[in-house]
């Protein structure tokens, strides 16, 4: 079994639901458990800054799938939730990365982990340290990271809870 943690994001419609179907679709992949899920935070757009506000999350899961594997996996989830991928930081219903596999680094087509820029975004490392405190990235902890990056606007909204709120 490998621990990763997928970072969960989106700004269009009722992203609170998709991200909930996200979660939903992982803990039914074969071989794969959701061990943590975090807060949620409201954060201003990254990159592409004229667009609404993004919910964000993370969850900590323990897989036997392969990180490619799991890359098809969230690929398909993201698909089945109506993603397009038409602009590069653009809006989307969900957007779903992998932050952490393991100890691992890869550095494949269409495969980079931990995520790129990942120590320079707030709301991808804040939902991080929820899940998995301890976590290092680059030989600096993520709370560390954290603590220097940008996290101006950013909200946290609700608890871990949010999820288990009507999902018993």
């Amino acid at each position: 079994m490998t621990v990763a943690v997928l970072g969960l994001g989106g700004n269009i419609g009722d992203t609170r639901t998709f991200m909930t179907l996200a979660l939903e679709g992982l803990k039914q992949t074969a071989g794969t458990e959701v061990e943590a899920v975090s807060a949620l935070y409201r954060t201003p757009p990254w990159g592409k800054t004229d667009q609404a506000d993004f919910l964000n999350a993370a969850v900590r899961i323990n897989t036997v799938l392969t990180s490619r594997a799991l890359l098809e996996t969230v690929l398909l989830v993201e698909r089945q939730l109506g993603r397009q991928r038409d602009q590069t930081w653009g809006p989307r219903t969900i957007d779903i990365d992998i932050l952490i596999f393991g100890a691992r680094q890869i550095d494949e087509p269409g495969l980079h982990v931990p995520h790129p820029r990942l120590t320079e975004r707030a709301f991808a490392l804040a939902p991080l340290v929820d899940v998995m405190p301890g976590v290092k990235l680059h030989g600096r902890s993520a709370a560390d990271w954290l603590a220097a990056a940008d996290a101006e606007g950013m909200v946290r909204l609700a608890g871990p809870d949010w999820y288990r709120v009507g999902n018993a």
